[in-house]
């Protein structure tokens, strides 16, 4: 084979591996973990039909397009390509070489990683990291603002929205709660209960605490540690909220670890 014809089938490779070959194995990647349930540690649940029903798309269209003969990619801009000296032509494969590699490169490192690393939900200390960086703004947030909802079914996220916004905090004492979360130190020497909250996916996810106190927390509990907390709900002298915890068990971190 000449080298120009052997550059030029290397090209047509890395092309198609970056088209195709890149679709091909992130539409495998996401169906899996569609269906073992994984891909909600990235995307809400709400989202995960359209992801995995995308991704069968692009699957099936991804293989479909490798019957077509190699380097068939460029052949439409080369036959109504206009006419060039050999200096442009050099460098314009040159300019096309360096973009196929150094995409290819990034690319495949990308994809690379999502198939050696396990998946993995964002940690404690991303959380701590991220406290203050915006207010909290969850799903239900107006209702609990406006008034005294039903909290049978709140989260640690609901929770947080009503500590910090209610305006008759008395209204919520003696409620009875359970929550999971993992601990987060606290700025007056107790400890919070924390969950990240996303809306669409991990990029938009969001740290919600509650404050702990009471005897069940005289166990030692690291950051980041899961647990279940079970307590009631206590209005301070200044109107304060917070949890008092009549039992706090270790978990482990549950398959699904956000709210929503």
């Amino acid at each position: 084979m000449k080298p120009d014809a052997r550059r030029e089938r290397l090209r047509a490779l890395a092309t198609r591996w970056l088209g195709v070959g890149l679709a091909a194995v992130i539409s495998v990647v996401t169906l899996v973990l569609a269906f073992t349930g994984r891909l909600t540690l990235y995307i809400s649940p709400e989202t995960v039909w359209f992801a995995a029903a995308a991704a069968a798309v692009t699957l099936i269209i991804a293989v479909w397009s490798c019957t077509l003969p190699l380097g068939a990619e460029g052949e439409h801009d080369h036959t109504h390509a206009p006419a060039a000296t050999d200096a442009q032509q050099r460098r314009r494969h040159r300019m096309q070489t360096t973009a196929v590699v150094s995409g290819g490169v990034v690319a495949s490192a990308v994809v690379v990683a999502g198939l050696v690393l396990p998946p993995a939900s964002l940690s404690a200390q991303l959380a701590l990291s991220r406290v203050g960086e915006s207010p909290t703004l969850f799903a239900g947030a107006d209702d609990v603002a406006l008034g005294v909802a039903d909290t049978t079914s709140f989260g640690v996220g609901d929770w947080s929205v009503a500590f910090a916004n209610s305006t008759r905090p008395e209204k919520y004492d003696g409620a009875a709660v359970t929550l999971t979360g993992f601990v987060t130190p606290s700025q007056d020497g107790d400890v919070n209960l924390t969950r990240m909250v996303i809306s669409h996916c991990v990029i938009d996810a969001q740290p919600a605490s509650v404050p702990l106190s009471g005897g069940g927390l005289d166990g030692d509990y690291a950051t980041g540690q899961w647990v279940e907390v079970t307590g009631t709900v206590r209005a301070g002298d200044a109107g304060q909220l917070s949890i008092e915890s009549a039992t706090v068990k270790k978990i482990d971190e549950p398959k699904d670890p956000y709210e929503y």
